[in-house]
């Protein structure tokens, strides 16, 4: 909880450092206070219009939105974590007028003060495609969270415009996260560490919950997402219709399959390798009992590089192919198809062999795995039980579980 004792509003003496970073720092801490454009411009030695373009320049919001921001965000902790009547809170974070903080409160989060109190959280946001996967199995679409129309097409397509702050995979990889902190959010679910600076700039506003990929199952990080969020009975709703979905599918597949053994074969510029991830590995080894040739890690992972003279002795039944979108990986799948020991092998003259996209099968997250099944199916045997498919292979026939 804040000291609510009276400070000095003397700017420290940083002279090393950018002015506006100090101006900064000196909002974040008090931002309680009565603070104008004028005496923020004339303690950077500025001049007010000079330090208005500068600052929303630099930080990507003008200095009095980054202040309401400031002030609406702490104002949401003490509505969930004190029992501080509306016009205690208000003074808490420097507005004289509770009406007037009640109407600030609703423009930026959309709901009042009183309803935020009643239903606190509504505002999640996604800061990883898995992220985003699992929300969506809980029933919660994001405020904000990753569409990309060539990495995630199907969020793209299905979701775009019902998230309201959508994200950019490449302006997240150069660190670009505005987007994200313009839209206010409550929590933000992520599969990696948020970054220093994106903490920074989010301060006590939002709860960061980090569920680490890798360590556990998709089914386990839903569960504990679901009980971060309060959303126990969709989780548990989600798991038993994927678990009799699974059960389906794998009796499906045994009947057109049998025992055929399949490879998942990845290729990258001028290699080929033999690849699993966790979510294969769990749909097709656990889910579905599908026979790898190559074995993988207890997480479920491989990535071994294979000579065509491995890869014509292993002599796979089926081959699910991943070929890496760029010219030199191109060029080599085009030089393969005229290769005689590939053109030898008992997948390829079978007919056997099936081009996998990235999405879903690089994705670990409860959607991505349900598609994945999806997929499955598809191939193997030639309709999709599901409508969660992104139609990739052919034309998929839905129906009921």
């Amino acid at each position: 909880m804040r000291n609510d004792s009276k400070n000095s509003v003397s700017l420290p003496d940083k002279s090393h450092r950018n002015p506006l970073a100090d101006i900064r720092d000196f909002m974040i801490e008090h931002y309680d206070k009565p603070l104008s454009i004028g005496q923020l411009a004339n303690m950077a030695g500025l001049s007010p219009k000079y330090f208005v373009d500068l600052f929303k320049k630099t930080y990507g919001q003008s200095a009095m939105d980054f202040l309401t921001d400031l002030r609406i965000n702490r104002a949401k902790r003490y509505l969930c974590e004190t029992d501080y009547l509306h016009k205690e809170i208000a003074q808490k974070v420097g507005y004289s007028d509770e009406f007037y903080f009640s109407r600030k409160f609703k423009q930026k989060v959309g709901v009042s003060p009183t309803a935020y109190t009643r239903n606190p959280r509504k505002r999640i946001a996604a800061a990883s495609a898995s992220a985003f996967g699992q929300l969506l199995a809980l029933d919660v679409v994001p405020v904000a969270a990753p569409l990309d129309s060539k990495w995630t097409p199907y969020y793209y397509n299905r979701y775009y415009s019902q998230v309201a702050a959508p994200l950019q995979l490449t302006e997240m990889q150069q660190g670009e996260w505005s987007k994200l902190i313009q839209s206010c959010p409550d929590v933000v679910i992520s599969h990696q560490p948020l970054p220093e600076q994106l903490k920074e700039k989010l301060g006590n506003s939002a709860l960061p919950f980090f569920v680490p990929e890798g360590q556990t199952s998709w089914h386990k990080q839903l569960e504990q997402i679901a009980s971060f969020l309060g959303r126990e009975k969709q989780c548990e709703a989600w798991l038993d219709a994927y678990r009799q979905k699974a059960e389906k599918s794998r009796m499906q597949l045994e009947k057109v399959i049998g025992q055929d053994v399949c490879l998942a074969l990845r290729l990258y510029g001028r290699a080929m390798h033999a690849y699993c991830n966790q979510g294969i590995h769990d749909v097709l080894c656990e889910d579905l009992n599908i026979n790898l040739s190559v074995s993988c890690d207890r997480a479920g992972f491989c990535n071994e590089e294979l000579s065509m003279e491995q890869l014509y002795e292993l002599d796979p039944d089926r081959i699910m192919l991943f070929v890496c979108p760029e010219t030199a990986t191109r060029a080599y799948w085009l030089s393969l198809q005229h290769n005689k020991k590939w053109l030898q092998l008992k997948a390829v003259r079978k007919g056997y062999v099936y081009l996998i996209p990235s999405d879903p099968w690089f994705e670990y997250s409860a959607v991505a795995v349900n598609r994945i099944l999806d997929e499955m199916l598809l191939m193997f045997t030639g309709y999709c039980p599901g409508s969660l498919l992104d139609h990739v292979h052919g034309r998929s026939y839905v129906h009921d579980l």
